[in-house]
């Protein structure tokens, strides 16, 4: 098993963390594991991307052209990134973006996780709710690993929002619906 994964949107929408969590349950689950962040120089508000690979076997380059899965969280990340969807791969888009791909060859989720965010006061939690839902169409980690990774990630004196978080988890794992 190989996934090639981009995740892309604004800064400070917890797209560099959700890589970082993906690469430690990857980590967990005994596979090769590549990340690869690039952001601009601003902290918040400028684009920021990170490419994440889980795999059986060694990983020859962290630099990709493709990907089989994308998650994209603003307009400028479905431009950029949705012709580098692999064909018979898989995006997933926020639902707040409002062009999106026209493409038959990919697999096409929406996921409206901003808007849920935002009516249930959980913006801290939007990209836990993304991740909950990539792991349900693409099960590349178990929510107890995803979990594990978020532990390691977070600062110890923040364990104490890990039951939110994994509720936000199951919550995106409800949310995300098929387009085509």
């Amino acid at each position: 098993m190989k996934e090639e994964i981009i995740i892309s949107g604004f800064g400070g929408q917890g797209v560099l963390s959700m890589g970082k969590i993906l690469a430690y349950s990857g980590l967990l689950q005994g596979q090769e594991v590549s990340w690869m962040p690039s952001y601009g120089p601003e902290q918040r508000g400028g684009t920021a991307n990170v490419t994440v690979i889980l795999s059986d076997e060694r990983i020859s380059s962290p630099v990709l052209n493709s990907y089989d899965t994308v998650v994209v969280l603003n307009q400028p990340s479905m431009d950029k990134f949705e012709s580098k969807v692999k064909p018979g791969g898989t995006l997933i888009f926020d639902g707040t973006i409002q062009h999106v791909s026209a493409r038959k060859d990919i697999n096409i989720y929406r996921i409206d996780a901003s808007n849920y965010a935002t009516e249930h006061n959980m913006l801290k939690t939007l990209n836990m709710i993304i991740l909950g839902g990539l792991i349900q169409v693409r099960p590349i980690a178990t929510v107890e690993n995803v979990l594990q990774g978020l532990k390691k990630s977070l600062p110890e004196r923040h364990h104490h929002l890990l039951p939110m978080n994994e509720e936000a988890i199951k919550t995106g794992m409800n949310l995300i619906e098929k387009v085509n």
